[in-house]
């Protein structure tokens, strides 16, 4: 079993006045919600179990989709309270069986090879691999650098003047004994407390991969998508 967690429970705040009638994921583009193109990449690629963390008008989603979609079984992980991205991957957690797992984003659609990421962390013995991007503008999202051999040594916060370079495109493979210390329903940020704190002391490693790549977080970018997507 390929099992994976979308982080689908954000409040979409910059597209707000865009779309406000349902969670970013569900923005539509091109004719139906952006969620169906990242469950479409997934279903090609060979899952079979896909846990949707939830939150804000977690109804919509659930009610859309149901229990399957694309040969694949759908679980929700419902937050009640704002979990931060690392309460709302433990708290999905729990509906996988799988000792690593496949998160990415529900406001992004990178289409990255995901069974080489599968391979690359299992090869390196690591509890994180990250897929990175090569994008014009890595200030908006802030850089990672790796050394020779993959493992990353820095985090570098959002800079407009950083320019291009490699980011953190928002797909990793996560043992699940790297958040086992964590309870469910304790909010934090995967990001800043897990990432960011623990890689001088334990190993994590990082590929790019330049696969097609997009976040709707931004309305020029939403915009984009209804264009480029239903041409991929």
């Amino acid at each position: 079993m390929s099992e994976a967690i979308i982080l689908a429970g954000g409040f979409g705040t910059r597209l707000r006045h865009v779309v406000s009638d349902v969670p970013k994921p569900m923005a539509p583009v091109a004719g139906k919600p952006f969620l169906h193109y990242v469950l479409d990449a997934l279903a090609r690629q060979g899952y079979t179990h896909v846990v949707l963390a939830t939150g804000y008008m977690h109804e919509v989603i659930e009610s859309h989709f149901g229990t399957a979609y694309n040969g694949m079984a759908l679980s929700y992980a419902r937050e009640t309270s704002p979990l931060g991205t690392g309460g709302a991957i433990v708290n999905a957690m729990q509906h996988c069986h799988d000792t690593s797992v496949t998160v990415l984003n529900g406001d992004t659609l990178f289409l990255a090879d995901l069974g080489r990421l599968r391979l690359f962390a299992a090869a390196k013995a690591t509890r994180l691999a990250i897929v990175l991007r090569d994008v014009d503008d890595a200030g908006r999202y802030g850089a990672v650098e790796t050394d020779d051999t993959g493992r990353v040594i820095r985090f570098r916060e959002k800079d407009p003047s950083t320019g291009p370079g490699l980011i953190n495109g928002g797909i990793y493979q996560i043992d699940t004994t790297l958040l086992a210390g964590h309870n469910v329903g304790t909010p934090f940020s995967f990001e800043k407390d897990i990432m960011q704190r623990q890689h001088t002391a334990e190993a994590f490693f990082a590929y790019a991969d330049n696969a097609y790549f997009i976040d709707i977080g931004v309305p020029e970018d939403y915009r984009r998508a209804q264009k480029e997507l239903p041409q991929l």
